[in-house]
């Protein structure tokens, strides 16, 4: 595809799902990036929770959102900043725009994360874990990450630690706690979700909400 593609979602209520999701992701990371991928009338909309290190990425969190697109769209995919997207939902809220389109920014980014492509098909079950599990998680980590870097902490330092934490497997499972900051982060828990269920395909994890999807490289 040539030139800037324009997002044109398939109604308001599609629209106001990526500004929420767009929101969040900046409030980990506001000079962060999304990936936006349209295909087969669905854009999948992935967002970077945890980078991860090394050549495959280890500990990389990733967290994901579908929109449905209006019909007759052609393919594409690109990464761009968050910080776009923002001032776009902004300038929209500030005129009122009601529409379902929206220029995508121009600038395009190519963060390591987004290099990493998860499998489409192919996952295993593997059971759930208890929703409130994976906030406890979330919010121990963020309470060690706080009070385990004081001000003035290296970034390196900072960096083991929030390895630690958050490669680190929720109690009695195979998710990793970033499992837990994603979901909570993002959103992705509505009240009075009990379970969430757990996938694996090789070396990928997933968490999967009615609202989302945390894919990570434990």
């Amino acid at each position: 595809m040539t030139g800037t593609p324009s997002l044109s979602l398939a109604d308001g209520e599609s629209v106001a799902d990526l500004a929420t999701l767009v929101r969040r992701a900046a409030r980990l990371d506001e000079d962060g990036a999304i990936r936006l991928q349209a295909a087969g009338g669905v854009l999948a909309a992935w967002v970077c929770v945890l980078p991860g290190s090394g050549l495959l990425r280890s500990g990389l969190t990733l967290g994901l959102r579908t929109m449905a697109l209006a019909p007759g769209g052609e393919p594409w995919d690109v990464t761009v900043p968050l910080a776009g997207l923002t001032d776009r939902f902004a300038r929209r809220a500030a005129n009122g725009d009601s529409s379902t389109t929206l220029p995508v920014p121009p600038t395009t980014l190519a963060p390591p994360w987004a290099a990493q492509s998860p499998p489409r098909g192919g996952w295993e079950p593997r059971g759930g874990i208890p929703a409130g599990q994976l906030v406890a998680a979330a919010r121990s980590g963020i309470a060690e990450v706080a009070t385990g870097a004081p001000e003035g902490s290296g970034s390196a330092a900072v960096e083991a630690l929030r390895a630690r934490v958050w490669e680190r497997p929720v109690e009695g499972t195979e998710v990793p706690a970033g499992a837990g900051l994603a979901v909570h982060a993002l959103g992705f828990l509505r009240p009075g979700d009990e379970q969430v269920a757990v996938h694996r395909n090789g070396s990928w994890l997933r968490v999967s909400t009615a609202v989302g999807h945390v894919v990570l490289r434990p």
